[in-house]
């Protein structure tokens, strides 16, 4: 299949990309098709289940099933931003994407990962106030403040997004064409431009740096209050108590951080493109899979709504 090119001059820009996918082995194709298809289902039912769970049980409409039903919705949405491309690289010859399919895919998969970066900074505010100021909790984390707190999650998001597109629709991509990757990402992509990537290599820096310091380094600094407060907890039941739900979130957010800054905080010359392949199949798969298996399988008000809903479908 001939790609098609738009002339200009002597020159020819790209108008679609190939995309190459997770691996070249023909007799890994089928076998990765299967596994990765199988996480995106449990993906898909985990987080709507979560959604539903959390929507229909009022006893779950508090400020920490708030941020969890934000976070399941994004996780959600940014597994379907890049899975489905990626399960068609195992059964296409040549999987094809359009520029304009490229560009919007690679700004909704910035935006999502962004929006969850703050989210979990948010989640691990919430532990820190009902930990460590428990009885400001209700004020400290009423509604309003929660809803301001998303808006500036997807408002970082939203900008986060825009700079990553816009630097990104600044570059001219002549002959190049193949992504080494399974999905329209920043760097595999901005290594196929025929012009210079420097202010695009420090835009990413900047805005990637902000991006995944900024919230880490709240969350860190979150939990090192929450853990000072629990190692002078008295009850021994309080102190597992707090231990079981930071520890949950504390796992979440160790996968999601440490890949992503694996990926994005090194120049995009160092390492080879296939590590950052294993890296991004952390986030965009492995994260979004585990959120709800995290957040269910270790919380009480979690499996004490799923045994209500359970119970009451019995006897329909």
């Amino acid at each position: 299949m001939t790609l098609k090119r738009m002339a200009f001059g002597n020159m020819s820009f790209v108008t679609e990309f190939i995309l190459v996918g997770l691996t070249d082995q023909p007799g890994l194709q089928l076998p990765l098709f299967f596994l990765f298809l199988i996480m995106y289902m449990i993906t898909m039912l985990g987080n709507m289940g979560l959604i539903t769970l959390i929507v229909l049980n009022s006893h779950l409409h508090t400020p920490m099933y708030f941020f969890l039903f934000n976070l399941s919705l994004i996780d959600l949405c940014y597994s379907s931003v890049c899975t489905p491309k990626m399960l068609m690289n195992f059964i296409l010859t040549k999987n094809i994407i359009s520029f304009t399919e490229c560009m919007a895919q690679l700004y909704f998969y910035s935006f999502f990962v962004i929006s969850e970066c703050y989210v979990l900074m948010s989640m691990a505010y919430d532990r820190y106030v009902a930990i460590c100021n428990p009885l400001l909790y209700n004020v400290a984390m009423s509604s309003k403040v929660c809803s301001y707190l998303m808006l500036g999650s997807y408002l970082m998001a939203f900008s986060g997004a825009m700079a990553h597109t816009g630097y990104m629709l600044r570059l001219t991509f002549c002959d190049a064409n193949i992504i080494n990757h399974y999905f329209c990402d920043i760097l595999p992509v901005m290594q196929l431009s025929c012009t210079s990537t420097h202010v695009n290599e420090l835009e990413v820096f900047v805005v990637v740096g902000i991006n995944i310091v900024v919230p880490s380094t709240t969350i860190s600094i979150s939990y090192a209050f929450i853990l000072y407060s629990i190692l002078h907890m008295n009850s021994t039941e309080g102190r597992s108590k707090a231990f079981s739900t930071c520890s949950s979130h504390m796992i979440a957010v160790s996968l999601f951080f440490g890949s992503g800054a694996f990926m994005y905080l090194k120049p995009s010359s160092a390492g080879s493109m296939d590590k950052g392949k294993i890296s991004s199949v952390f986030y965009t798969n492995v994260v979004p899979m585990m959120n709800p298996l995290i957040y269910s399988l270790r919380n009480k008000d979690v499996k004490f709504a799923l045994r209500k809903m359970w119970n009451r479908w019995k006897l329909r």
